[in-house]
């Protein structure tokens, strides 16, 4: 039986602090993966020009990486903080952070300008913009999973998720018009940058409505607990996030990792990857893969609310597992219809491998956010999301490349998808169902382990 603070807001109450999770979101998400976009389009000529094409892809991909081996801090960080000072303070700062790196990309100057020093003020901008995401996504979904209604909290919390495809959709809408408006040499001169100077506005609608809401009530109770226990000068120090996270719930951290695997990789191949694959193996034009992606993030877009509502009825695994199992048996059909060259074709296999993506990014928030006590809920869902990451989005479109590169066929990148859909259904496979925990009830005992003595638990929420 949920508790009283777990009780919903009222409706305006909650769609508002959706709403700023959401905009959030989807303005980080746009000005992270506008860079992916780019790298893959335009930044192998701009910034390693004196590369071979191929080379000089791969390493635009690289600083794209890097961008991810940063979000594991990110994650460490705000994780921290989040779970000590509250979780909107720290929303804004990684939407400064993102929006502003984002902005300076824009002013940057290339290769021919400044030569070696271009690539390194821009692997500096990506760091910052990974150390920013890093700390956002936790956040975002903390947020509406700490203030919805516990019955539909899959629900209300995937909205945050809808960031991703609804960036995407972004990012991806406003290059295809600018590279429909521009000629190739336009939109290499100069038109890349106005996506990225774009984000400046995008980011004061962001934090006039992110600043609009309040903490979450039930982290407002964990933190009135803690300082209760403070007060009362017990004989034990209350231990920080990150120690307790990997003290108490290093299990949920693995199974965290491992349901990422699937989700994190097939996305970026079917995103990122395929804007080089369609236009240099299936000979399809950029234009066409830019507009095929975007008819995709918007049926991902709708779908992720569905699959999250799903969750709440039957349950966070069963829908994961689907979207995992699902993924894994698309990849070469996936493939086979991008070869046909067709734009149709082209549009179903990104589409339906988006779907089933969402199967698995759709009930992750409340899934992730269901595994930790509240005191180390910010720490705990962000390390076990963003240190996936790094061994799994970051290097998927790199790997994926290099295997194209190196086999100049698409089964390999196929059986690399489907080895991380494995991952995932063993790790989700042993995690338990989460759907029915009050987040309120940080003493609750399905947070306890077996081996911990009860005030060893009180200390760990």
């Amino acid at each position: 039986m949920a508790s009283a603070t777990t009780a919903p807001p009222p409706a305006a109450g909650l769609k508002r602090i959706v709403a700023a999770s959401l905009i959030g979101t989807t303005i980080e998400w746009y000005d992270f993966f506008l860079y992916g976009s780019a790298a893959a389009l335009v930044f192998n000529k701009l910034f390693f020009p004196d590369s071979d094409p191929l080379v000089g892809t791969l390493l635009s991909f690289l600083t794209y990486a890097v961008g991810f081996a940063a979000r594991p801090l990110g994650a460490l960080v705000f994780g921290h903080y989040g779970d000590r000072l509250g979780r909107r303070k720290l929303l804004v700062l990684s939407l400064l952070l993102m929006g502003g790196a984002t902005f300076a990309i824009g002013l940057l100057p290339t290769h021919a300008t400044v030569g070696a020093a271009a690539p390194v003020l821009l692997t500096t901008l990506r760091l910052i913009q990974g150390f920013a995401l890093g700390g956002e996504w936790g956040g975002a979904v903390l947020l509406v999973s700490e203030h919805g209604d516990a019955r539909r909290r899959g629900f209300w919390a995937s909205w945050p998720q809808t960031g991703a495809p609804a960036g995407q959709l972004l990012a991806t809408g406003v290059l295809s018009l600018l590279t429909a408006l521009l000629s190739d040499a336009a939109f290499a001169s100069w038109g890349w940058r106005i996506p990225f100077l774009l984000s400046g506005v995008l980011v004061i609608v962001g934090l006039w409505i992110r600043l609009s809401v309040d903490e979450s009530p039930v982290f407002r109770q964990a933190l009135a607990q803690a300082e209760a226990r403070r007060t009362a000068a017990t004989a034990d120090t209350e231990q920080l996030p990150l120690v307790s996270v990997l003290r108490h719930h290093w299990r949920e951290v693995l199974v965290a990792m491992g349901a990422r695997m699937a989700e994190n990789i097939s996305y970026y191949v079917i995103t990122a990857f395929i804007l080089v694959y369609a236009t240099t193996s299936a000979g399809v034009s950029k234009q066409t893969a830019l507009n095929a992606v975007l008819v995709a993030s918007a049926v991902h877009f709708a779908v992720i609310p569905a699959w999250g509502a799903l969750s709440d009825r039957i349950g966070r695994r069963p829908v994961y597992l689907a979207g995992a199992v699902g993924i894994g048996l698309w990849m070469f059909p996936f493939f086979s219809l991008v070869d046909t060259g067709d734009f149709g074709s082209l549009v179903v296999a990104v589409t339906v491998g988006l779907v089933l993506h969402g199967a698995m990014y759709a009930p992750q928030a409340a899934f992730f956010s269901e595994m930790f006590a509240t005191r180390m809920r910010y720490s705990g869902a962000s390390i076990g999301a963003q240190f996936a990451s790094v061994a799994a989005g970051a290097p998927a479109p790199l790997i994926a490349t290099a295997l194209l590169a190196d086999y100049d066929s698409s089964t390999p990148i196929a059986l690399y998808v489907i080895a991380a859909a494995l991952l995932t259904v063993v790790a989700v496979g042993v995690a338990k169902e989460t759907r029915h925990r009050d987040l309120a009830d940080v003493g609750a005992a399905t947070e306890r382990r077996p081996e911990q003595a009860p005030a060893a638990d009180a200390r760990a929420v």
